[in-house]
């Protein structure tokens, strides 16, 4: 049975004396090399980015309003009737689009 290797790629940062001494004491005080040092701060921060973009939060009292609006919708407008309209229209109109496809 042979061994798997993870391919591992490489980051580079060009950054001032002053910077690259900051993150050298920080990585030192952790106990980390730089490179660790680097990886965990940005990985740390990466993950935060796309949770920030990839949930949603709310209150319990907002939540309690969309699941309100989800179980009991109210009527369709004006505006949204003509949408529909619009978009039933679309549909005909351009057969050869998205609109039509099918697997």
């Amino acid at each position: 049975m042979g061994t798997v290797i993870a391919k591992q790629d490489r980051i580079g940062a060009r950054v001032s004396h002053d910077i690259y001494e900051t993150l050298c004491r920080a990585a030192e005080l952790s106990g980390a090399t730089v490179n660790q040092f680097l990886v965990q701060s940005a990985l740390k921060e990466a993950q935060a980015v796309i949770e920030r973009e990839q949930v949603i939060r709310m209150s319990a009292r907002d939540w309690s309003w969309m699941l309100g609006l989800l179980e009991n919708p109210p009527k369709p407008n004006a505006k949204l009737k003509a949408a529909m309209k619009r978009y039933q229209k679309t549909k005909r109109d351009d057969a050869d689009s998205s609109f039509n496809w099918q697997p």
